[in-house]
């Protein structure tokens, strides 16, 4: 056999994996912890493994250099894979579960309204709003549920900074939009072997939350419709004039609209329930950031330029991000036969990257469970992983577009409740990763709100 034959053959082999008996335990995994089937396969096979569950197979990469030929280098033959396929039913067509052209107009859309400058306009919207939350909160006399308040925070920021709306009055979004990942991730651990037609009780709820984001995006259209934005920057105008230019459907809008309200608010509102699990769990990390805040920002709300000097703050949200990253699941499906760190994937084949493994891969992190924000130390550049082992916000043509919006405002919260409040969990509270679309806190947050002494010396004032 020559060289060149076996070098074939080599690339033909299929990666390690965990054998066919173990089909049982993991269906079990698939179904109730998600995180420990990736964990626990990464840490047993390698940085490449083959995962079969009945009739299908999935690929998980695990490594900085094979995370980027995926996310970039051979980004054109990944389309979008399993979950998002699911989610496709709700969201329709937008520019999360979009491919090809589709795609690629979508982004070319919307770009425009999440430019650099357009956002750092934003700042001090932003910063109204979460003060407005900062004055909820303090006002609190029991325990409050924390994600709830940040849903309702992203929610707003989102209207006022991207379409230029009110959200205050659709309190049903947070909702429906648990109930579609419900089903999306339903769908997909069960191989979609459920007919959409049996009544089971998820499947109904999806069904009424599809029906209302459905019209509420309706609304947000026929809205600015009535009441146009001359020469609008905001993305309802963008889809509006695009519409007018190529004869886009409604529909087609809708999906747009659909998507960026969920995928606008989910990440942010679950890094920051993290974060304040987080910091109640380190309180020598909310002093601080509460030093920090105090130092920087005094009395005042925080600017654009703060992001520069909140560097503990930024460093506390990186860290957050690297364990909890809101999109703990990069799916895609391969179009072509390809291989991956020497193995081949044939074509069809699931291929997901994990965040969530990749931040904790022990050849790129010192005792990776440790929550450490100093990794993250801007006079300490060195000590930075490769690019690849540190994608919260995804990689390559499909990096999140939404990424500096979404760290300013989780800054300025971070920012704004550790210099104003103390917060901390509910004694008892047991708090658990759910992975689903994103990696949120499984059964909520509640925590009570203590007031620092400058917020009473304000009131005083």
């Amino acid at each position: 056999m020559t060289g060149s034959q076996q070098e074939a053959r080599a690339a033909r082999t299929a990666p390690p994996g965990p054998p066919r008996r173990a089909t049982i335990r993991l269906l079990k995994q698939l179904f109730t912890d998600r995180l420990a089937l990736m964990g626990d396969n990464a840490e047993t096979y390698g940085d490449v493994v083959r995962i079969a569950i009945g009739p299908k197979a999935m690929y998980l990469v695990n490594h900085p250099d094979l995370a980027k030929h995926v996310l970039a280098d051979n980004a054109a033959n990944y389309h979008k894979g399993i979950g998002l396929q699911e989610a496709r039913r709700a969201l329709g067509d937008g520019l999360l579960t979009s491919d090809g052209e589709t795609w690629k107009k979508q982004r070319r859309t919307i770009q425009p309204v999440f430019q650099p400058k357009r956002i750092s306009r934003q700042a001090a919207v932003v910063a109204a709003e979460v003060d407005a939350l900062i004055q909820r909160l303090a006002a609190h006399d029991g325990p409050v549920e924390i994600l709830h308040e940040m849903t309702g925070l992203t929610l707003g920021v989102l209207g006022k900074t991207l379409l230029d709306a009110e959200l205050g009055g659709y309190e049903t979004l947070g909702h429906s939009f648990e109930a579609v990942q419900d089903q999306a991730m339903f769908e997909a651990v069960t191989l979609s072997m459920v007919p959409q037609w049996v009544p089971l009780k998820k499947q109904l709820e999806f069904r009424t939350a599809r029906d209302d984001l459905r019209r509420i995006a309706d609304e947000l259209v026929e809205q600015r419709l009535a009441d146009p934005v001359e020469n609008g920057e905001d993305v309802l105008s963008r889809l509006i004039a695009s519409g007018s230019e190529d004869g886009a459907s409604r529909e087609r809008m809708r999906d747009e609209l659909i998507t960026l309200l969920l995928a606008g608010h989910e990440t942010t509102a679950s890094t920051l329930g993290w974060a304040f699990h987080l910091i109640d769990e380190h309180p020598e990390v909310g002093e601080r950031l509460h030093a920090e805040a105090a130092r920087v920002l005094g009395d005042r709300l925080p600017e654009h330029e703060d992001l520069r000097r909140l560097t503990y703050t930024v460093a506390v949200v990186e860290e957050v991000m690297r364990l909890y990253p809101p999109v703990w699941l990069l799916p895609r499906i391969a179009q072509a036969d390809d291989e991956i760190g020497g193995y081949h994937v044939p074509a069809g084949s699931d291929v997901v990257v994990v965040p969530y493994t990749l931040h904790r891969h022990p050849e790129f992190w010192t005792d990776p469970e440790r929550f450490d924000p100093g990794r993250f130390d801007p006079e300490n550049p060195a000590g930075r992983p490769p690019r690849y082992a540190y994608i919260p916000f995804g990689a390559g043509p499909r990096f999140c577009i939404g990424n500096s919006l979404g760290v300013m405002e989780a800054v300025f919260v971070l920012a704004m409740a550790a210099r104003d409040l103390q917060l901390r969990k509910v004694p008892g509270k047991v708090v658990d990763p759910e992975a689903m679309l994103s990696l949120r806190v499984r059964g909520g947050l509640p925590m009570t709100v203590h007031r620092r002494e400058r917020t009473r010396r304000a009131e005083a004032a």
